[in-house]
Parts: structure tokens; C-alpha cells; sequence
């Protein structure tokens, strides 16, 4: 499949023949389009698709060389794990050792749906698939074309967001083919996603749920199910992370960024950017008149935000900015995810 299946410098990673694009009804999918999407994932080759959060880059789960292939595609670290994606019950018991009573409530209300739940995983989960830690990352996602494509192949998909490792997730096919075309077999092109972030991560592995990634999910709405859940620190030295999305620098687009506590601070520094002959970009909540450069005026509620911040964001990277200036949204539950994703976008290297 691959000219160099032994992990080959990034330079000269290429597929032996170009990555195909299928269009797809994201509501009523093909089955025909998802049969050959399902083929290609039991040959061991790479698929992306779209979910309800962002695209994934999916592979069978259950095998270690097709993992592997993720990880060269996307030049992800071999310690940062990956979330496995699965269509209901039977399939889930085949990488979740044990599924506490905790979890059941939880699926029982938010699957198919945006939330990830990490438990000890089986044996045949391959160690790749958990940077060699003992828990496996699961969520049953809500997407048509996901799960049709799951069950088609029927086997669990290891898939993280099908971007180049720590850049912009996608939320659009284009985004997916402008980072790795020509690394990867197969994009199902099903529109835009819906959520716009990635799922919300919670851990129940030990003996009191952790949040470790907060997403569309809210701390609020998990604990009106299994009670306080307490946060995890981002970094474990000489540790196996037990989620995706816990790097310090994530979902970065390639122009340098900036966030500002308030509409003042980023006025002041839009102007001396653009002054010293900067391309700027601004990101603000609501109206905004005076600034310079491109102004996006975002949505002022978490979910419409979420919705349109990797597109804008690969909407500036594409326009050439110098620099990108973000207004923070306020620092309540409610923002959570989206502050946690800027901060990490706008983290140095």
C-alpha cells in the first residue's frame, strides 16, 4: 500500500497513487460508498470520515500495523493515545476490560454522541492504540456516515482527528485533503461537522470520574449523572497519557496566535501589529468596529462558537496573517472547552 511501510522520514511519505475524495450524504450515506470505505479499512488502510465533533482519521482498531499507520500519517507522537470507535454493546466489549456501572449511565445518556470514556482496556487491544498504557479510550459517535461505516466494517476504528499532529483539527473534507492528501487512502466528503470541537473526555478508570478533555459535554451535565468529577493536570512526566487532547500544544493553526483577556489589550496590539506593516486577524465575541485587519466576529455562546472556530482559524491560515489576535471568552464552565482549546492552540512549540 505505502512505497516505505517501515515509518519513512516525513519528507518522503507518500501513498503510491493519490488520495481518493468520495462524496457522501451525511445523513442518508451510500451504502455502496460505505462498503468501500469498509474495504479499505479491512485491508489495513486509513479513512477519514466525518463525525459530529470533527473528521477522523480511522483505521481497524484491532490492528497494530494499521495503527501504526496513523501515527506516520499524521507525525503523532507514539505516547499520545487514540480513541476507539465503536456502534453499540458487542463491540465495545471487545476493548473495555470492564464497563463499571458509572459508564453504563453515561452511555445510557449521551451515546451515540461526543463523549469519550476511558476504561481498562482487553487484550486485544494493540498497545499502540494506548501509548502503552493500561486504559482504552471508547466513545460511540453519532454521525450517520461513522457509524455506517463502523458497522459496515465491523470492527472497532481507532481514529484520532485526521489533521497533521498538534495542527487545526478539521471540520470540513478540504481541511482533511489540504493535510493529508497523499498520505492517507480515503476521504468520505459528508460536509461540514456539527460540534466543531472534539469530544469531551472522561476518565473511570479509577475511583472518582476525571475530566480529561473538556468538549461539548459539559462538567455540569456529567455530574448530574455520576456526581463530582474532579480535573487532571495536563502533563505526566515519564507517564502513558490516558487521552488524547492533554499535550500542552494542540489544535494550532500555523499562524503564531494570541490571546487577550479583553477587547482593549487586543485593540492596542492589532494596532501596533498593523502599524509595523502585520497582517492581523482578529478573533472578537459580538460586534467590533475600529479594529484592524480581518475582524471575524464570533458567536456569543459556547456552542456557536465552537462550531466555527477551526474553520476560521483555517480561514486565517489560509489568508497569509501575520498573526492572529483572539479575545478570550469569559472564564466560566460554560467556555470551558472552547478557553482550553485556544489555550493550547496559542501554547509555543
Amino acid at each position: 500500500m505505502y512505497k516505505d511501510d517501515t515509518s519513512p522520514p516525513e519528507a518522503t511519505f507518500v501513498l503510491d497513487r493519490p488520495t481518493v475524495v468520495r462524496p457522501i450524504d451525511p445523513d442518508a450515506p451510500d451504502p455502496e460508498v460505505l462498503r468501500a470505505a469498509a474495504e479499505v479499512i479491512r485491508a489495513g488502510g486509513l479513512v477519514a470520515f466525518p463525525t459530529e465533533t470533527v473528521y477522523g482519521l480511522g483505521a481497524d482498531a484491532l490492528d497494530t500495523d494499521a495503527v501504526a499507520r496513523i501515527f506516520v500519517a499524521k507525525g503523532r507522537p507514539p505516547a499520545n493515545p487514540l480513541i476507539v470507535h465503536v456502534d453499540g454493546e458487542s463491540m465495545l466489549r471487545a476493548v473495555a476490560a470492564t464497563w463499571p456501572p458509572a459508564a453504563a449511565r453515561l452511555a445510557e445518556r449521551f451515546w451515540p454522541g461526543p463523549l469519550t470514556l476511558v476504561v481498562p482496556r482487553t487484550a486485544a487491544v494493540p498497545e499502540v492504540v494506548t501509548g502503552g498504557g493500561p486504559t482504552v479510550a471508547v466513545r460511540m459517535p453519532a454521525h450517520p456516515v461513522a457509524l455506517g461505516l463502523i458497522r459496515s466494517a465491523g470492527v472497532p476504528l481507532a481514529a484520532p482527528s485526521a489533521n497533521r499532529s498538534s495542527e487545526l483539527s478539521p471540520t470540513r473534507a478540504e481541511h482533511v485533503r489540504a493535510g493529508l492528501g497523499g498520505r492517507i487512502d480515503l476521504i468520505l466528503d459528508g460536509g461540514p461537522t456539527a460540534n466543531g470541537i472534539e469530544s469531551t473526555v472522561l476518565s473511570l478508570a479509577g475511583d472518582r470520574p476525571v475530566l480529561l478533555r473538556p468538549g461539548p459535554i459539559s462538567v455540569s451535565e456529567l455530574e448530574s449523572v455520576v456526581g463530582p468529577v474532579r480535573r487532571r493536570p495536563t502533563e505526566h512526566p515519564g507517564a502513558p497519557l490516558p487521552s488524547p487532547g492533554m499535550l500542552k500544544r494542540h489544535y494550532a493553526p500555523r499562524t503564531p496566535m494570541e490571546l487577550h483577556a479583553d477587547r482593549s489589550g487586543l485593540a492596542m496590539r492589532a494596532d501596533e501589529l498593523d502599524r509595523g506593516g502585520q497582517r492581523v486577524g482578529c478573533l472578537v465575541i459580538g460586534r467590533a468596529a475600529g479594529l484592524p485587519g480581518a475582524v471575524i466576529e464570533m458567536p456569543g455562546d459556547p456552542a456557536g462558537y465552537a462550531a466555527r472556530l477551526y474553520e476560521v482559524l483555517h480561514e486565517l491560515d489560509g489568508r497569509g496573517m501575520s498573526r492572529i489576535l483572539v479575545e478570550l471568552p469569559p472564564d466560566t464552565q460554560g467556555w470551558l472547552a472552547i478557553r482550553d482549546r485556544l489555550t493550547r492552540a496559542a501554547a509555543s512549540p
